[in-house]
């Protein structure tokens, strides 16, 4: 994604959805809402499930942990072997 995005930022233009709701009625409050392309992108990302909660969808939604992440260390950081149960995001690099 060019401009990075929370689970909270996702969530502000969905704040008139009445759960349960479906993927299409999430992506249709989006758009209601005026949401950018990178909302509606992770919002079509989305598994076609029946979402119960605004928990759900933040755990759904594909957004980027750690927003502001130069684009170098993430790659980085994916290319380095961690512990299991590690987050890429939480990775240290190795150094030289």
């Amino acid at each position: 994604m060019a401009d990075s995005i929370t689970p909270e930022q996702v969530l502000d233009y969905l704040a008139d959805v009445d759960y349960p709701a479906d993927k299409d009625a999430l992506l249709s409050a989006a758009e209601r809402s005026g949401a950018p392309d990178e909302v509606l992108r992770s919002l079509r990302a989305m598994p076609p499930v029946e979402y119960r909660s605004r928990a759900e969808v933040v755990r759904s939604v594909r957004v980027d942990p750690t927003p502001g992440r130069p684009s170098g260390l993430a790659a980085e950081q994916a290319r380095t072997d961690a512990p299991p149960r590690v987050a890429e995001h939480m990775r240290t690099p190795r150094e030289g």
